[in-house]
């Protein structure tokens, strides 16, 4: 393929990346990961890991607009990105011992999961807001208690936990980690996706760099596939990251669990070889 239509195609699926990835919380790597392995053919530790390369610019991009806006709780965010660069390493050494077989079928089978988990929560989201509404309609005020973020420490505890088997996925399977993470912030501590999806990407920002350089030192990162993708993704994720505010929650939640189940059908086809 020649080198200017590699390099535009590459922007293209960056910059819609990039929106993915400041819209819902994600690095970008559930995406980046099949993209790399059906488009640009790559075995697949090259695709995770030039995903992991790819996502820091990504993510970093994203978290400046977040922060600006408001959008994420930062100490939830530091304490699960410390979590998880902890244990991403840990995810990389396992990943480059295994056959590729099984570090596509693991990332199928997570993203899959999280796809279904997003789901459940979009429908509990609606049941919700019928109940608000009937509420409304009959002159009752809806009397559901809006979640509150506990203590500072429980906060960092819960961070840290969270982290740690986001990192060591992360590693593993190439991506943020932030399909986990978004999940279980939102399950465990009841916070909406619009404030939890900025939260994860200052997550996602810290966990891939030690993973990244390790793939790095191991000689599996196609760094020109990555950069141009990157070219893409950085304008991509700011406009994602500001798009949040405008989107209604049960959109955004839609959304999400219908990009993992895709990502994850993709996985599994192409490993069974039909693409």
């Amino acid at each position: 393929m020649d080198l200017l239509p590699l390099a535009c195609g590459s922007v293209a699926v960056g910059v819609a990346v990039g929106i993915l990835s400041g819209l819902l919380g994600v690095g970008g790597g559930t995406v980046l990961v099949p993209v790399f392995r059906l488009l640009y053919g790559m075995p697949a530790i090259a695709a995770t890991a030039t995903s992991l390369f790819t996502i820091i610019p990504t993510s970093l991009s994203g978290v400046a607009t977040h922060v600006r806006n408001k959008t994420c709780v930062l100490p939830l965010g530091l304490a699960a990105g410390i979590g998880g660069a902890a244990m991403s390493p840990v995810g990389v050494w396992l990943a480059s011992i295994s056959p590729e077989w099984a570090i596509m079928v693991a990332a199928a089978a997570v993203i899959a999961y999280s796809s279904i988990t997003m789901f459940r929560k979009a429908v509990a989201l609606r049941r919700k807001q019928k109940r608000a509404a009937d509420a409304a309609s009959e002159g009752r005020l809806d009397e559901t208690p809006l979640p509150e973020l506990p203590p500072r420490r429980r906060l960092v505890g819960v961070g840290l936990a969270i982290g740690l088997g986001a990192g060591a996925v992360s590693g593993y399977v190439g991506v943020g980690g932030g399909f986990i993470m978004v999940p279980l912030f939102m399950q465990v501590l009841g916070t909406p996706l619009r404030l939890t999806s900025g939260t994860s990407l200052v997550a996602v920002t810290i966990l891939a760099v030690p993973a990244a350089v390790m793939q790095a030192v191991l000689g599996n990162i196609d760094w020109l596939a990555g950069i141009l993708v990157s070219i893409g993704t950085i304008p991509g994720a700011a406009l994602g990251s500001k798009l949040i505010t405008r989107v209604p929650e049960f959109a955004l939640r839609l959304t999400f669990g219908a990009f993992l189940l895709v990502a994850a059908a993709l996985l599994v086809v192409n490993q069974l070889g039909v693409l």
